[in-house]
């Protein structure tokens, strides 16, 4: 079964290579081999969702002087949301035409994809930067598909934060492999304890650098700049996409702060729990006045997806089995609401008919946690997780309240003021899917709950991910 960890890394990028060698002009082709592709990865996540904890190392080299893939629950459930929200994106793009704008979109989209799994596999913490600097590249061509002034500049900014978070990122693996001699997370996980107490202050610069880059991946204040603009300005597919991008960085944060730098780690102590707790508490702010503030739609829903990274986040800074199994609940809620609202902004451009309106309100509803869908049951489980804490809850509770304020006077604005004409039914079948998650979600909370409560306590006691890492076998 470790055989197939590469096959998401290396099926996107082999069918990638196909299309900018054989099928560039060749639209139908292209098409075929994206979706026979998303549905294989799809397919391959679903498979690999059942598998224990295991590695493969590349190479047949242990670590730490190989490259390994390391397949745990999280990894697990992070390619299984990547590729139902892949598949969901490829559909709204094929049935839109947003994939004849561009020559590439195919091939950048597999790549996008490529490096994507890689980041939620890799065991080791230089190749997670090398898979960051793959997204970085595939997603900035996604980001100027079909061109356009304000779409560049976004991009040229978006591109200009995400170099300096790779900056840091280099640094902080310099500090870390100066003082321990590996990359491996695993193999951190085991010598960070038993560093000389000299090298605790390099660690501590070390572990502040890498929650800065994950930062920026996440959208966490204060390097949350970059967002709105560049979603706003993506196209409204790729925009959707993009809402699993900044779960790379809650990803990240979520494996570093319960791996290599645990609370009881010496080294770090809370250090990362209590920087993130603020961090989080004022992007949930941020993002829910901006969501009460702009009258753009696009801008609007990228503020929304800044305020939940703050919710996701703020549950994941208590660091605790029930909070990290919270978070993972709220994590594929809120991809998937951001994405449906992000799809349902692209159709509102041309034709904003009452079927639109109504996926418009249900996507808000969920976004902003109100009942009865999913966004309300993941906060209700962040409530319960952090009870004791009147700060989080008034900052969960007053944001859910001028999100939904915002988006109430944006849909009465959009489709009760500005009503046109009808869209085709089979453009709305990606926001259908988005939405029918979503349900799913909710009619299935107390045994996907159970779930992730197991792959959180997993992530909390991670002796599995570390014997598999070191022994290429299974736990």
């Amino acid at each position: 079964m470790n055989q197939m960890l590469i096959l998401p890394v290396i099926l996107p990028a082999i069918l990638a290579g196909c299309i900018i060698l054989f099928a560039r002009d060749a639209l139908i082709l292209q098409r075929v081999l994206s979706v026979i592709g998303t549905i294989a990865l799809l397919a391959l996540a679903i498979t690999l969702s059942q598998a224990p904890t295991q590695a493969y190392f590349l190479g047949n080299w242990p670590a730490p002087f190989g490259i390994a893939l390391v397949l745990d629950g999280l990894s697990a459930l992070m390619l299984l949301l990547t590729s139902a929200l892949a598949m969901i994106i490829l559909i709204h793009s094929i049935i839109t035409g947003w994939d004849t704008k561009g020559r590439h979109f195919h091939a950048l989209y597999l790549f996008q994809l490529m490096g994507l799994n890689g980041a939620f596999l890799t065991g080791d913490a230089f190749n997670l930067f090398v898979f960051f600097e793959v997204l970085l590249i595939a997603s900035y061509g996604l980001m100027v598909h079909g061109g356009g002034e304000a779409r560049i500049r976004a991009g040229v900014q978006y591109v200009a934060f995400n170099l300096l978070g790779s900056t840091l990122f280099l640094f902080a693996l310099a500090t870390i492999y100066s003082t321990t001699g590996t990359l491996n997370m695993a193999d951190l996980a085991q010598k960070l304890p038993e560093i000389p107490a000299g090298d605790t202050a390099l660690i501590r610069v070390a572990a502040v650098l890498l929650m800065l880059v994950f930062a920026v991946k996440a959208a966490l204040v204060p390097l949350q700049f970059w967002l709105p603009g560049t979603y706003a300005n993506a196209p409204g597919p790729i925009a959707a996409l993009f809402a699993v991008m900044t779960k790379v960085g809650a990803y990240a944060l979520i494996r570093f702060g319960t791996l290599v730098f645990p609370t009881d780690l010496p080294a770090t102590t809370t250090l990362i729990a209590s920087l993130l707790y603020p961090a989080a508490l004022t992007t949930i702010a941020i993002g829910a006045l901006g969501t009460l503030g702009t009258r753009s739609l696009p801008r609007q829903i990228a503020f929304a997806a800044i305020g939940s990274m703050g919710t996701l986040l703020l549950a994941v800074s208590a660091f605790t089995p029930q909070a990290t199994a919270a978070a993972l609940y709220y994590l594929i809620h809120s991809t998937f609401a951001a994405a449906a609202l992000f799809l349902i902004a692209d159709l509102a451009r041309s034709r904003r008919d009452g079927l639109t309106a109504a996926l418009f309100m249900a996507a808000a509803i969920a976004i902003a946690g109100m009942p009865p869908l999913s966004g309300f049951v993941g906060k209700l489980l962040i409530l319960d997780a952090l009870r004791g804490d009147a700060i989080a809850w008034a900052a969960i509770l007053i944001a859910s309240l001028l999100t939904m304020i915002g988006f109430a006077r944006q849909g009465s604005d959009l489709f009760w003021k500005f009503p046109s004409a009808e869209a085709p039914t089979q453009s709305k079948a990606a926001i259908m899917l988005c939405l029918a998650v979503l349900t799913a979600l909710t009619i299935a909370a107390g045994p996907i709950t159970d779930g992730l409560t197991l792959t959180a306590k997993a992530l909390h006691s991670p002796t599995a991910y570390i014997a598999a890492n070191h022994l290429g076998g299974t736990e």
